[in-house]
């Protein structure tokens, strides 16, 4: 029995920039601070914090290490990213010599069981500041899917336990990971108002 996993369309994007502070910035390098979590997955800020560098660092930029970055504040005393996220950002850009920092916020990761399916939810905030303390650039994103049968067994019975399984396998392992990377590339690489393209765009290092 064959099933389809199909993408639904994106639920809200929005991305904006303004185009003048983020060209006077231009920054060539950016620290990417915690996540701050709203959700009631502990573990989504890691899983969010590792798919951030490798669109941004494709778009042109060098990008702190998030680990060492992590660590750096922790001895600093920011254990919490709500407290990090409240840190005048000019004393942070200062405290690592970067040009620009990138603040996200996690709104939603879950997953709801809805008539023998499972749907997952992700909602991200994305906010670059400058190392002057600028906003240079916003984004919100929301992406869910569901999982969809794509043929019929013949038998009514056989589908609804096949359903019944799918949903149960999705619900205890959803998939949360291609939907945050496909969120990032959304942001960062896609659309009218992606992130400009930085110093190191197309070059080997």
């Amino acid at each position: 029995m064959a099933f389809l996993i199909s993408m639904l369309a994106p639920v809200f994007i929005e991305v904006a920039y303004a185009e003048s502070a983020f060209d006077e910035a231009a920054p060539s390098s950016v620290l990417i601070v915690p996540v701050v979590n709203h959700s009631l997955d502990v573990d989504a800020p890691n899983y969010m914090l590792s798919t951030l560098t490798i669109p941004l660092a494709e778009r042109g930029y060098y990008v702190f290490p998030v680990n060492t970055t992590k660590i750096v504040l922790e001895q600093e005393g920011f254990y919490e990213p709500d407290m990090v996220h409240a840190e005048d950002p000019v004393a942070l850009a200062a405290l690592f010599g970067a040009d620009a920092i990138l603040y996200v916020t996690i709104n939603r990761w879950d997953a709801q069981y809805i008539v023998l399916s499972t749907q997952v939810t992700v909602d991200f905030s994305y906010r670059m500041v400058s190392s002057a303390g600028q906003e240079i650039w916003t984004a919100n994103k929301t992406m869910q899917y569901t999982p969809e049968r794509n043929n019929s067994s013949g038998s009514p019975l056989a589908d609804l336990l096949a359903s019944v399984i799918i949903a149960a396998i999705d619900n205890a392992a959803p998939k949360y990971m291609p939907l945050t990377e496909k969120a990032n590339d959304a942001v960062f690489r896609k659309g009218y108002q992606k992130i400009p393209t930085g110093p190191y765009f197309g070059k080997k290092h």
